[in-house]
């Protein structure tokens, strides 16, 4: 048994994180104080940065150096990491951001929320960028996809951000811990590790030559176009027959999920659609079950976010109906229950 945000530093260990920079925020404090007693055992580098800003800039480095390299923290500590995350997109440099989200705006609580969705999928920072956004909902999520991060991360050479929030972070429960299996990568021959008897190489996000920023800017386009193509991960529950299908993502759908099989036991042909990537998200699985007559309900933990990329991908194929409750509420399964059935009604009168 451990604790969601344990589960989490210790598959980053397992997969070869041997940099960890950090600072302390609340509900994410057991990912440093784990990374903390067991990094210098692994053989790799703790350290506690004098601030976030600090901490996403020495992955920078450690990034550079080819070190699988990674930093946690909670919203307001990730939105001062923005400038750096836009440096290491533009310099294409893997690295895993966790981002384990309580309520905001500003300092908002401590309590679990998901309004962190469009700083980490629509890219927080300066430019035309992406991340890579995994949000696990439970802890052996926490566990598989830590480490399938890291290999995404040096597959594409990108920032991979995990999008978890409070809640799971801080839950304990039952999980099989996957021993890691390090697939087939590219070979790192961009990494600062000295000249040995080999021209000099240059990491940089500075282009000042004449077309040469387009010329980078369309080639990341490319990278991002065969991340969509290859990339995408979603859990389709109860969706070839429903009617109406509750889209949520983290926390909201392991919620959503329960109401839904309540309902099935009441013979109400509801589904589930979860995004497991919210970068690349699901759209043509969504575009597929609207084609198809599908109608959408929109469930999330904040004041309307991933509905938007729902009602894109949807167009004007289908409805798209949202339920959120922001600034840190939790929903129960009673809650989203009475949602649902209000929803599903609504839709058929």
């Amino acid at each position: 048994m451990m604790k969601g945000n344990e589960a989490l530093a210790e598959a980053a260990i397992q997969a070869g994180c041997r940099f960890y920079a950090g600072y302390p925020i609340t509900p994410q404090n057991e990912i440093p104080e784990y990374m903390s007693r067991k990094m210098p055992e692994a053989g790799g580098v703790f350290i506690q940065a004098e601030s976030e800003l600090a901490s996403i800039n020495m992955v920078f480095g450690a990034a550079a150096a080819g070190v699988r390299a990674m930093t946690s923290s909670s919203s307001p500590g990730i939105s001062l990491m923005q400038e750096a995350i836009s440096f290491l997109c533009g310099a294409e440099l893997p690295a895993v951001i966790v981002n384990i989200q309580r309520g905001g705006p500003g300092l908002g609580n401590i309590s679990a929320s998901q309004g962190d969705y469009f700083q980490a999928v629509r890219g927080g920072g300066h430019g035309d960028y992406r991340c890579v956004v995994y949000s696990p909902y439970n802890l052996q999520e926490m566990w598989d996809l830590t480490m399938r991060a890291f290999d995404t991360a040096d597959r594409y050479r990108i920032p991979v951000i995990i999008l978890g929030d409070g809640v799971v972070g801080q839950m304990m429960e039952p999980f099989y811990p996957t021993p890691y299996k390090k697939p087939a990568l590219p070979a790192k021959d961009w990494v600062l590790d000295g000249c040995k008897g080999r021209s000099p190489r240059i990491i940089r996000s500075l282009y000042m030559g004449p077309g040469e920023l387009e010329d980078k800017n369309l080639n990341l386009q490319k990278k991002y176009e065969q991340i969509r193509k290859k990339e995408t991960m979603a859990e389709a529950v109860f969706t070839e027959d429903a009617e109406l299908v509750v889209v949520a993502f983290g926390i909201a759908a392991r919620t959503a999920l329960e109401a839904v099989n309540e309902l099935r036991k009441k013979n109400m042909k509801v589904g589930l659609l979860r995004p497991v990537s919210l970068y690349p998200f699901p759209e043509k699985q969504i575009a597929e079950l609207a084609r198809s007559g599908k109608r959408f309900l929109v469930v999330e933990m904040n004041a309307g976010q991933m509905v938007e990329d729902v009602r894109l991908s949807a167009g004007n194929k289908s409805d798209v109906l949202f339920y959120g409750r922001p600034g840190g509420a939790v929903f129960s399964p009673e809650e989203l229950l009475k949602k649902i059935r209000s929803s599903f009604k609504k839709m058929n009168q």
